[in-house]
């Protein structure tokens, strides 16, 4: 180490060197995999089952995170890695604020995509679906679905997430399906189950009616009309008769023409002002011929005649009089002169839907394909025997249709499936052909899609199995489950704040829950119907028999058993087999009552459900809306949610854009690590992105934490009780502020972690460890650690802390790198067991210390001018190091002067000396900081040998001529433990 080669003595044996096995390469694909394999062998359940065991001894308190179910179809993707290393921070850190934590995760398994997967199968065999037994068509599901989970759960596991896998959950476990049928049981013993007929959203593709949970929308450019409905029959009103109404038309616009033919009203809008209009001249120069005649007269909404002549190429017109549309008692449907099958009168109906904002102010109104014209249509009296079937299952006209028979909506075959048919083209060829279409146009507006298969839906009407929701329920104390589920609401807690009133908005204003389906694999509707009555057969015992069958055989059960088996007393002649099964947003929103419900080591409700923003209309109301209905409150206290994950652009991931961040691959190159580090430090409350640069950051991130974890294992290498300082007394000012900020840190990692805020957690220890220690408390003690004499209490007091600090270092990052902290855990302590085993310590009040944290806030801000004053002497290679440098520094305020009372200065700067002087006379000064100054001198005396500080005392201890008076000292000390 001496700069003189004649050096006698070779002092590098007694300079104290960090030193550990702790690599500085974290090798985390290869290591991880070794870290997992002790995980599992820590007990039956893992390094989970070991946690909850000793917490259960401790007397922990319980805290309950329910998993919503991923859907078991395919690989994990970015957003399910994102999902459940979230779901493994809320466990690990609970279990490290000293909670027993009860984690059991499931997956969604019914439902259409598993169905199309297996029809695939047997189409790509030669077999189509309806020559398929039902039977080994769900046998061959749940084998598909089973698959996933056990793909999933270890994908699941590779990222180092925790949690009872040995007991996971399944909607298709037999007793998952028995339990979901007795929890629409009671809806059905409390009178919340009815069967209606009216429109719902309907997908042609996959052949089942759609809740609002499943649709999403997309923007779609649609072909729109404007068509007449010539009047039929006036009112007589006192004194006349509206004679010159006749020969008239009442003009609508929609943008679904293939709903015409099911066209049984118009309605209009009892506040919005209508005329009656005679068209005067038309646009000239055209390729084609208006379909708007001169004279004749068109009755529109007085707000949108301009828009509506505009698209009918009318240039002039005239208001002939106002017009009460009450006046008109009925229309002419427009293809009436076509065919005998549309002669019906087409009735005039006061609706509020009605509005004057776009259109024509006159609502053309098929019952069957609208909610609002099914709603306006019974309101008015007409009955629902009067709603024609136009559309059927497959997206077609039925063949009673005139004009129109086999027709397609939407195709459902081919390469063309998902796209609209030939139904709205055809459609406005007979309006021309009639000599009704006014106009035509095209609008690009949202329009719904299923949320799984993309493609889009119509409102049609079928019988399907409804939930009331505005019912007074006596199990629910007289009141409606919206009432019981808007209190329940208010009752939890949100993470944001703002999902309170997303999904509170959603609830208030949704129409009654659409629970059936009508597809084969999924859970029944298990319920007999009298056939005469309509109403369901409520019978304690037939539903037990029910129950006890789908236990033991599963849903299959009810599908394939006698009905005399279930009916016992009853007639099976009198009675209707319910076939249809329950929307998959049921099954999943009973996950509660056969996973939580009734465990021994778990409580309901949940404390906490976490899931990405969508399921605010999915799984959260879903279970809140089955919990309500049936319990009287939400299953859940807290709902903690997530944004969705995109690219480094801010643009969504797809496989066709190539833009998507595969968590495999991430793992297999660069450890689940860089995963978790990822997740912690996104503010995954928005929407985060990802890719190969921010994952570059999150390594370089990485990195920092490492270096300091290896840092603290070098130095405390050797550390003993014996060492320990135990006196707070004792402890120099330094040491003094880093126990400071571990009070400080210890305090807002327990908030941050209580509040779900991870990246509140790992952000600020980042910062700690490149400021506070690397910067400051390593750099400023590293002459302390290698060459003070091991009984040094500057050095004692100094590797006391590391202890400390990597004491809570590693449990406060244990739930978020968890792999790193354990291997470095373990590599100090190979044999005290896991380190997420660990609670977090208790941090002594009597380390708060605002008045040494004060102190080190105008020490750092005097630091940086003398900082900057050497970086220019470097620079100038007027010194090599700071020990060549022995700086006055001119300090002119007083407070940042008495800061340094009790310190040495050059020990705070690096240097071999340093003067302060109270002044503002020093050469070199920078504009941030006012009143200090810095004359950066030159050390005087002699290199020591050892430590390389420059001092005018090397050489005046004869023993070690070499050596300044401290480092002669240690060798002394060396030397006489060496004997």
């Amino acid at each position: 180490m001496a700069d003189d080669a004649t050096t006698a003595r070779d002092y590098r044996e007694t300079v104290f060197l960090p030193d550990t096995p702790f690599p500085m390469r974290g090798g985390l694909p290869k290591k991880e995999p070794e870290i997992l394999e002790g995980w599992a062998a820590l007990s039956d359940k893992g390094l989970y089952g070991a946690i909850r065991a000793k917490r259960q001894a401790d007397g922990a308190p319980l805290f309950v995170l329910h998993d919503g179910p991923p859907y078991a179809n395919g690989a994990i993707h970015i957003g399910h890695a994102l999902n459940k290393t979230l779901k493994d921070f809320v466990v690990r850190s609970r279990f490290a604020l000293g909670y027993d934590v009860d984690y059991v995760p499931g997956w969604d398994c019914h439902g259409l995509p598993i169905e199309w997967k297996i029809e695939e199968q047997f189409r790509a065999k030669g077999r189509r679906k309806d020559e398929v037994p039902a039977e080994e068509f769900r046998r061959e599901c749940r084998a598909y679905a089973g698959g996933w989970i056990e793909a999933q759960k270890t994908e699941f596991q590779r990222l180092g997430v925790l949690g009872d896998w040995w007991n996971r959950y399944a909607t298709m476990d037999f007793s998952s399906e028995a339990t979901i049928v007795a929890e629409f049981h009671k809806f059905l013993a409390s009178g919340q189950v009815y069967r209606g007929s009216k429109p719902v959203m309907w997908s042609p593709v996959e052949r089942t009616a759609l809740a609002d949970a499943e649709i999403e929308y997309h923007d779609h450019v649609s072909p729109t009309v404007w068509v007449k409905f010539p009047v039929g029959a006036t009112r007589s009103v006192p004194g006349y008769q509206r004679e010159n109404l006749h020969g008239a038309s009442v003009v609508i616009w929609t943008t679904t023409p293939w709903t015409i033919p099911a066209n049984r009203a118009i309605s209009y809008g009892p506040k919005i002002k209508y005329g009656m209009y005679e068209v005067a001249s038309l646009k000239e120069g055209l390729e084609f011929a208006p379909w708007a005649k001169v004279d004749e007269r068109l009755i529109v909404a007085m707000n949108l005649v301009e828009q509506v002549m505009a698209a009918a190429n009318v240039t002039s017109w005239k208001l002939l009089e106002p017009v009460d549309p009450d006046e008109i008692l009925w229309c002419k449907h427009p293809l009436s002169a076509l065919d005998d099958g549309y002669s019906f009168n087409v009735p005039m109906l006061a609706g509020d839907h009605v509005t004057d904002d776009a259109g024509t102010g006159f609502v053309h109104t098929a019952p069957g394909h609208g909610a609002d014209d099914y709603l306006v249509w019974l309101k008015s009296g007409y009955s629902l025997d009067a709603i024609p079937d136009t559309v059927d299952a497959d997206g077609a006209y039925y063949p009673h249709v005139p004009l129109f028979a086999g027709l397609k909506v939407i195709e459902t075959e081919g390469k063309k499936a998902g796209k609209f048919g030939a139904a709205n083209g055809a459609v406005m060829d007979k309006l021309i052909e009639a000599g009704n279409l006014l106009a035509r146009g095209r609008v690009e507006h949202s329009y719904p899609h299923s949320w799984r298969s993309k493609a889009p839906v119509i409102f049609r009407n079928t019988p399907q199995w409804f939930i009331r929701m505005d019912q007074a329920v006596d199990s629910l104390g007289g009141k409606t489950l919206r009432e019981v589920a808007v209190q329940s609401i208010a009752d939890t807690a949100f993470h944001p704040e703002a999902g309170r009133n997303r999904i509170g908005s959603m609830v208030e204003t949704r129409p009654d829950w659409l629970v059936s389906r009508q597809r084969n694999w999924g859970t029944p509707l298990a319920m007999f119907v009298d056939k005469h009555t309509g109403h369901p057969l409520n019978d304690a015992a037939v539903n037990g028999r029910i129950l006890d069958a789908i236990r033991e055989g599963g849903a299959d059960a009810w599908f394939t058993r006698p009905d005399a088996d279930f009916l016992g007393v009853h007639d099976p002649a009198q009675y209707e087999k319910i076939t249809d099964i329950l929307d998959v947003w049921f099954d999943s929103g009973c996950t509660h009552a056969f996973t939580i419900e009734g465990r021994k080591d778990s409580a309901w409700p949940a404390d906490l459900y976490l899931e990405g923003s969508d399921q605010h209309r999915g799984w959260f109301q879903s279970s809140l809306l089955e919990g309500s209905g049936t319990r009287g409150r939400a299953p859940y206290k807290a709902v903690l949610t997530h944004g969705f994950t995109q690219d480094e652009n801010g643009e969504k991931m797809s496989k066709s854009k190539g833009n998507t961040v595969e968590p495999q691959s991430v793992t297999k190159e660069s450890g689940a690590e860089i995963l978790r580090l990822w997740a912690a430090m996104v503010d995954y409350s928005e929407d985060q992105r990802i890719g190969k640069t921010i994952l570059a950051t999150t390594t370089d991130a990485y990195r920092k934490l490492r270096n300091t974890t290896r840092y603290l294992l070098g130095a405390l290498a050797g550390f003993t009780e014996e060492e320990r300082v135990t006196d707070y007394a004792d402890f120099p000012p330094l040491e003094k502020y880093i126990l400071h900020r571990l009070w400080e840190l210890d305090r807002d990692v327990r908030a941050s972690y209580e509040a779900y805020r991870f990246s509140d957690v790992v952000r600020p220890l980042i910062e700690f460890c490149q400021g506070d220690l690397s910067t400051l408390f390593f750099d400023i003690r590293k002459d302390s650690l290698y060459c003070d004499a091991p009984d040094a209490l500057r050095r004692r007091a100094y590797r006391t802390v590391l202890d400390y600090v990597f004491e809570r270092l590693t449990i406060w990052l244990s739930p978020l790198t968890s792999f790193t902290m354990e291997e470095a855990w373990m590599t100090r302590f190979p044999d005290a067991g896991s380190n997420s085993l660990r609670v977090i310590p208790a941090t002594p009040a009597a380390w708060k210390n605002d008045a040494e944290a004060a102190r080190w806030a105008k020490v750092e801000t005097v630091m940086s001018v003398v900082t900057g004053a050497l970086e220019v002497e470097r620079r100038e290679k007027r010194i090599g190091s700071a020990l060549e440098a022995a700086p006055v520094v001119h300090v002119a305020d007083a407070e940042l002067l008495a800061a340094f009372d009790g310190l040495d200065a050059a020990e705070v700067f690096r240097t071999s000396a340093a003067t302060l002087v109270s002044d503002d006379a020093g050469a070199f000064r920078t504009d941030e900081v006012k009143g200090v100054s810095v004359d950066p001198k030159l050390a005087e005396g002699a290199r020591c040998a050892r430590s390389w500080r420059i001092l005018p005392e090397v050489g005046t201890d004869a023993r070690y001529p070499e050596l300044s008076l401290r480092d002669a000292e240690a060798v002394a000390y060396w030397d006489a433990q060496r004997g």
